[in-house]
């Protein structure tokens, strides 16, 4: 295929940053020439420069969630979003935008429709937010993770997996994960045969997860667990002090970090998972064949409960509603996973029945299509 020149709109969370990094991986391995748009606040102001990709930025215009003077100031802010992307499209000159939701995209949906630019729609969420809904008016073709998301026209890709979790989903598919499982378990001296779980709540934390990991954490590891339990920046205080209690002997079972920017390891170490349902946590999670327990955060407009339901009815995955989450119930929750073995098998097979692996691949021939 010719080259092509594509820009890719996302930023502000992980959420957004990290399929448009996959996408643009996968384009530029094409022989395409990739743009990122973002802000010069978000993540992508770190993580697209590492990347090697051209980014260029247009002021942060978030919709207020309340009356108040950001509301008041939005519209101006907006139209100066909307007339710095107009400016970079047209030194650009890209063939087609591709947008990953949020804030940054919706400007970048306008200056596509009115110029006659394709836009192509990646919705990674079960339920899409505003500036996708916008967005898939207009577009040429529409992505989604999830088969049930309500955009006219969503075709099943997938999410687009971080390039290291794709690898390791697929050396687990074919068996030649070994390696990598002993030697991320010899890193955190565990032995070979340790039955083991990875809880976390996202770079920031959740404060019910380490509450509940706090208290649960001595029968936890007197049922010969191993966990990985990543707080979240500034979160420790509770889990060092209940590290800090337990006898010696079992202080190896329970490795306590507040964040880590290499999750792979993490994953090729356990057998299941804790967490909340963010989109590309359920789609890494289910592409591992990893048997999970989603405890949705309650905010928003309950589309993390919505994200974990395909898992849950495939039988891949157990949720439990964040006000629900006790000690006894994270507990009995991981022996059910980890110490049965027959359910947990049947709960890793089911997750890699649904899992999505080559999500970076379909999208990206999805976006060749439309410029053909």
């Amino acid at each position: 295929m010719v080259p092509k020149t594509f820009l890719l709109a996302g930023g502000g969370t992980a959420g957004h940053v990290n399929p448009l990094l996959a996408t643009a991986a996968e384009l530029v391995s094409r022989g395409h020439r990739v743009v990122a748009l973002g802000t010069g606040r978000g993540l992508e102001a770190d993580l697209v420069p590492a990347a090697g990709l051209e980014l260029r930025t247009i002021p942060r215009a978030s919709a207020p969630r309340r009356i108040g003077m950001d509301a008041l100031r939005f519209p101006g802010r907006f139209r100066r979003a909307v007339k710095e992307t107009s400016r970079i499209v047209d030194e650009v000159k890209p063939e087609a935008i591709v947008g990953f939701g949020g804030y940054v995209s919706t400007p970048a949906y306008i200056v596509a429709h009115r110029r006659g630019i394709p836009i192509i729609v990646h919705e990674a969420n079960a339920r899409p937010g505003l500036a996708n809904r916008l967005g898939a008016r207009w577009a040429s073709r529409v992505a989604v993770q999830f088969a049930g998301t309500p955009l006219r026209g969503g075709e099943v890709t997938g999410f687009p997996l971080r390039p290291e979790v794709e690898e390791l989903a697929v050396l687990k598919r074919t068996g030649r994960a070994g390696a990598l499982r002993a030697g991320a378990r010899a890193a955190l001296d565990w032995p070979d045969d340790a039955v083991a779980a990875l809880i976390m709540g996202g770079s920031l934390g959740a404060a019910r997860l380490n509450g509940a990991v706090a208290e649960a954490i001595p029968a936890i590891v007197g049922h010969g667990i191993h966990l990985i339990h990543l707080t979240g920046r500034g979160k420790d205080e509770d889990a060092e002090r209940a590290f800090g209690d337990l006898a010696a002997k079992h202080r190896r079972q329970y490795v306590v970090e507040e964040y880590r920017r290499d999750i792979a390891p993490a994953f090729a170490a356990v057998d299941a998972i804790v967490c909340r349902a963010g989109a590309a946590t359920v789609a890494e999670v289910s592409a591992l064949g990893l048997p999970a327990l989603y405890v949705p955060l309650p905010v928003g407009n309950g589309e993390q409960t919505l994200n974990a339901a395909v898992a849950v009815e495939a039988g891949a995955a157990t949720l439990i509603e964040d006000d629900q989450l006790t000690a006894a119930a994270l507990t009995l929750r991981l022996e059910a996973m980890l110490l049965d073995v027959k359910t947990g098998r049947a709960m890793a097979a089911a997750a890699r029945k649904i899992g999505i692996v080559d999500g970076a691949e379909r999208l990206a021939s999805l976006i060749e299509g439309v410029v053909r």
